[in-house]
């Protein structure tokens, strides 16, 4: 008996674990890389949480885009603090043993599948807003109230059913139960070591879970990617309405002249990249892990041979990396799309926060272009109302008088009578004064 429960331990210590377990400088890598995206990933998610607050406080941003945002760096944070640490411990420095309970082990896959959905469900909720908000903005307001509520809800009660199924196909097992069957020395004896894994008794359940989800990922990925070609189509110009459904930089729903200026050629540029870019994170980030997810719930482990188990190693810390990644990419695509947010993003981070209600930075923007506009005018009327043969003036115009009898010409004919020349100085000091004037009596009347 003895014999064979030796055998069984060299089985796994020579057989599995020093064949696939990953060398120490593969553990340190992925460490300091999995740490890198835990560290940008709190911060970043965090820091959008409070940004979107300021921006809707400010009326930069409305509720329910805000809402949206929020729910989706709440299931971002969730991934990550649910799943790096077990990831780094479990499948990286342990990954033939485990610390947890079944209890622990169960509630884990369970909590970490619904978030995970609900990151991807998010995104789904999100760019359906900026669906309707682009491609059908008349229906925008009417519906945004009631609606936003609605689909996060939906958002979480469907992770979570996506979800439960693991809470009964998942648990501890010994790894040995699992290659009943298979060509080795332990065959149905014990070994001391147990893992978080799916059950081998509930193979049936753990698989169709996983196809299920599966499907959900694919659904989702395809709305969002027609979801996102309509609305390039529609700031690209394509609609036959012959003009264009932007959102300008003040968050502000219309339609827009296919005659437009510079500036929003600029943002409409920015937004569509912010879109093939959504669909990109989508797709990239989160395929890999789902071809992992489907390897292994292709065949049972006891029909796993070496090159399929290797293979599945292989690929399991790249498919977790991109996909950690995944939680990481969103605040970084809101910086890229709009300034506006990059701007109180680094307020946020530097904590010096100095944006101005909306209201108030559009106020001041009107008084400023109403000077420049008032200037060039003001400029001119002084210019004619220059004397040429009467009497000097008096006040702040005073130092504008003809020139005096005595005084010398140069070659253009115009007086040089340095005592009391008229220089274009000095009718800007004029004008500038007679705008600082104005502008402050403005001020005081508001």
């Amino acid at each position: 008996m003895s014999q064979i429960t030796n055998s069984c331990a060299d089985f796994l210590n020579h057989h599995v674990v020093t064949e696939f377990e990953p060398n120490l400088g593969t553990k340190v890598s992925l460490t300091v890389i999995f740490g890198v995206i835990l560290l940008v990933g709190i911060i970043g998610n965090s820091i959008t949480i409070k940004v979107t607050q300021v921006l809707q406080t400010n009326g930069y941003l409305q509720k329910n885009v805000t809402d949206h945002m929020v729910s989706l760096a709440c299931s971002d944070l969730l991934v990550l603090l649910l799943g790096m640490p077990v990831e780094l411990y479990s499948a990286i420095w342990y990954p033939f043993t485990s610390a947890s309970g079944n209890a622990s082990c169960k509630i884990y896959n369970f909590l970490f599948e619904a978030c995970s959905f609900a990151t991807i469900l998010n995104v789904a909720t999100l760019s359906f807003e900026r669906y309707i908000a682009i491609c059908h903005p008349f229906k925008y307001k009417s519906l945004s109230g009631s609606r936003t509520v609605k689909l996060i809800v939906f958002v979480w009660a469907t992770s979570v059913c996506v979800a439960l199924p693991l809470l009964f196909a998942t648990g501890t097992e010994d790894p040995l139960e699992q290659l009943e069957g298979r060509d080795h020395p332990c065959k149905m004896q014990k070994s001391n070591r147990t893992i978080c894994t799916n059950l081998a008794s509930r193979w049936t359940l753990y698989r169709a879970s996983i196809y299920s989800a599966f499907v959900v990922y694919i659904v989702v990925l395809v709305s969002v990617a027609l979801m996102c070609r309509e609305m390039m189509k529609i700031l690209m110009g394509r609609n036959k309405s012959g003009t264009l459904a932007v959102r300008n930089g003040e968050n502000e729903i219309g339609g827009l002249p296919k005659h437009e200026s510079s500036k929003s050629k600029a943002s409409r540029k920015q937004t569509i990249i912010f879109l093939g870019l959504i669909v990109g994170a989508l797709a990239g980030c989160w395929m890999p892990n789902q071809v992992r997810r489907i390897m292994n719930a292709a065949k049972p482990k006891n029909e796993w041979n070496m090159a399929y188990f290797r293979a599945y190693i292989t690929l399991t810390p790249i498919a977790d990396t991109f996909f950690y990644l995944s939680s990481v990419l969103n605040p970084f695509l809101y910086n890229l799309s709009s300034r506006q947010f990059r701007e109180v993003f680094l307020q946020v981070l530097q904590c010096h926060l100095t944006i101005q209600h909306v209201n108030k930075r559009t106020v001041i923007r009107s008084d400023i272009n109403s000077a420049r506009s008032t200037r060039p005018l003001m400029l001119a009327s002084i210019r004619r109302g220059l004397p040429s043969n009467s009497k000097a003036k008096t006040g702040k115009f005073a130092a504008i008088q003809k020139p005096a009898p005595n005084s010398s010409t140069d070659s253009t004919g115009l007086a040089t009578d340095t005592s009391q020349q008229c220089t274009s100085d000095q009718i800007t000091a004029v004008a500038q004064d007679t705008i600082t004037d104005k502008s402050t009596f403005d001020e005081s009347e508001m």
